[in-house]
């Protein structure tokens, strides 16, 4: 009961110091009401934050680099390198640059169909070379 009354207390603190923005001729109840419920919601907002301790708290929850990610990342590349250019390409936008498909499709001139169509390609293709399962792919030069 202590919360309530505080509220009503605050309340009428507020429409005091706001006197002024109250409009004659409107009803006064549903003004003071509104400032009610914005003051409520900002106590249950205050009450939400967390708050956060010193770096020393939360030490032990990353994992500090491994010497694998170096070679993780070098077999990505390599991998990438094995993608035919249309799936690499289709792949770097959406993945890396974070492109909507419609925005690839926009920017290479290609049906949505076709950027969807590549992707998934890509992406299964680039999980088989990770995997060691896949032939790399052979471009056909014409004489």
């Amino acid at each position: 009961m202590d919360a309530a009354d505080d509220l009503v207390q605050e309340t009428l603190e507020r429409a005091i110091e706001k006197w002024r923005f109250w409009q004659r001729g409107r009803e006064l109840r549903p003004w003071l009401f509104s400032i009610m419920h914005n003051l409520h919601v900002d106590q249950l907002r205050h009450e939400r934050r967390v708050e956060y301790g010193n770096e020393e708290d939360f030490a032990g929850l990353c994992d500090p680099p491994h010497q694998t990610d170096g070679l993780e990342l070098r077999d990505l590349d390599r991998a990438l390198a094995l993608l035919p250019v249309e799936q690499r390409e289709i792949l770097l936008l959406v993945g890396l640059e974070e492109l909507s498909y419609k925005e690839v499709a926009g920017t290479l001139g290609l049906p949505l169909g076709t950027v969807m169509s590549r992707l998934s390609r890509a992406r299964a293709h680039l999980r088989a070379i990770l995997a060691g399962e896949a032939v790399p792919h052979l471009q056909v030069i014409r004489s």
